[in-house]
């Protein structure tokens, strides 16, 4: 199967899924967290972003060969944490993976490591170092 491509202002999204915990301690299954209007998942691939005209094209032939059209990106990136309205998502499965495609303005919130979450993780990666 070849790459999965993502096209226009559409993100990739692996949603969490099976039973979650609440911070009071009661496991909600899954059935519950569908029927909830937002959801979260993690952000796997972006589009290109939004199709807009390239204000330098000018269309004529003797000149340099432009794109007509430009993309303004999105603000969705590989590796973000979104929260997003679920009746926007379209489930789909690719190499045995369950993903949602959503629509970059169902998104409503989007949580950016930082770099100490970065460092973080790799802290627990030491004893694959040998140290």
């Amino acid at each position: 199967m070849g790459e999965l491509i993502i096209v226009g202002d559409r993100v990739l999204v692996a949603p969490l899924e099976g039973e979650q915990q609440t911070e009071a301690g009661l496991v909600l299954p899954a059935s519950v967290k569908e029927r909830e209007r937002v959801q979260s998942g993690h952000v796997i691939r972006v589009g290109p972003g939004y199709l807009t005209a390239n204000p330098e094209f000018s269309g004529e032939p003797w000149a340099q060969s432009q794109e007509a059209v430009r993309y303004l990106p999105l603000q969705a990136q590989p590796g973000d944490f979104a929260f997003f309205l679920r009746k926007e998502a379209i489930e789909i499965t690719y190499e045995s993976n369950t993903y949602l495609i959503i629509s970059h303005n169902a998104i409503l919130a989007l949580v950016r490591p930082g770099p100490e979450d970065v460092l973080r993780n790799l802290s627990g990666l030491d004893h694959l170092l040998g140290e």
